[in-house]
């Protein structure tokens, strides 16, 4: 089988949790935010493997999700013997996710984290809602969802689109808001200018909250906070830390207004020019490299929240009262199914596929 190359130019879930379910030169660069030395190596020798799949993460290689690609590097190495290689490349190495997404459509082997709320922007919209405010009470709730037939019937449809999932069982965390002015409730995000990623979705689950959020590449994020283009940001703590962004702004509450389960998603084109068995490989990798993601997320939370309050910031912990305002505030996104061309009654027929 000849060897995969990816071109890039110009960008500059098993059974969809298990199957709904190349090469470049190696990059180092030393970023600033991270303050670590990063080179790209592939998990065998690029120069044996017949295939190539490049994984692009905003986030730093320290990050707990960082740690989870080192970890699939690993097995597809042992699955594999060597057959098939992960290159790793943080901190936005190349590019945005969106354009990274648009890339898998052009059938490059490049594989990225993405959430529902981009796969809305890209033909599905009933995936959107999983990435609603205040959807999820728990992540037994997530875990139920994402073996439901409702969530294989919407990963069927991205693949038609274009874009094939690989594994949905990885947690990204749960975000929460850093501000550079105190934030107590929900009232007090009124008109603050808050980065989400640039999706529909998650802008207006922002917005509905009286936040007026700024959509924008994770790499951005520092400078914007440093010249006050933005008031604050969302996401989860090991993001929030990874980026330093608390160097500048100073407050968090632990509002947790999504939990962000996150799949890994390619290019289904280039999926199925594999191999049946390059493919079994790589979902297994992608599932069972989600299993030690989430054992490192959880001990790694309660780290990164302690080493914020070690370095200034003050942590708001809302009572169960405050956060039910936040509930109430953000239930209007839920009746904006027109709005989202969503199916007619979708937000009960996902709360009955999470088990409600």
């Amino acid at each position: 089988m000849k060897k995969m190359i990816l071109f890039v130019a110009g960008i500059g879930l098993a059974v969809c949790l298990t199957a709904c379910s190349g090469e470049s030169k190696p990059v180092a660069e030393s970023t600033e935010k991270t303050g670590e030395s990063i080179t790209n190596e592939s998990s065998a020798d690029k120069e044996n493997a017949e295939v190539v799949l490049q994984v692009a993460i905003e986030n730093s290689a320290s990050e707990p999700v960082g740690q989870g690609f080192k970890k699939a590097q690993e097995l597809i190495d042992e699955k594999s013997n060597g057959e098939v290689a992960i290159e790793l490349y943080p901190d936005s190495q190349l590019g945005d996710k969106s354009s990274l997404i648009d890339s898998m459509l052009l059938g490059e082997n490049v594989c990225v984290l993405a959430d529902g709320a981009f796969y809305a922007d890209y033909g599905v919209p009933d995936f959107g809602i999983v990435f609603g405010p205040f959807l999820f009470d728990s992540w037994e709730q997530c875990w139920t969802l994402i073996e439901s037939d409702w969530y294989q019937e919407q990963c069927a449809k991205l693949e038609e689109k274009g874009l094939k999932i690989l594994a949905s069982n990885w947690i990204y965390g749960e975000r929460h808001t850093l501000t550079t002015e105190p934030v107590n409730s929900v009232e007090d995000l009124a008109g603050m200018k808050i980065r989400v990623p640039s999706n529909e979705i998650q802008s207006i689950g922002f917005d509905v909250l009286g936040a007026a959020s700024t959509g924008m590449a994770l790499g951005d994020v520092y400078q914007a906070l440093q010249t006050k283009t933005i008031d604050g940001a969302e996401n989860p703590l090991g993001t929030l830390y990874g980026r330093k962004l608390h160097e500048i702004a100073k407050y968090l509450i632990l509002d947790g207004h999504v939990k962000n389960f996150t799949t890994l998603v390619c290019s289904a084109e280039w999926f199925d020019s594999l191999t049946k068995d390059q493919q079994d490989w790589l979902t297994e990798t992608m599932v069972e490299a989600g299993e030690f993601n989430n054992g490192v997320y959880e001990k790694a939370d309660a780290e990164y929240l302690d080493l914020m309050k070690s370095e200034g910031v003050t942590v708001v912990e809302p009572t169960e009262e405050q956060l039910e305002a936040f509930k109430e505030k953000a239930a209007p996104f839920y009746e904006m199914g027109d709005k989202f061309g969503w199916s007619d009654g979708l937000y009960k027929t996902v709360r009955e596929a999470m088990g409600e």
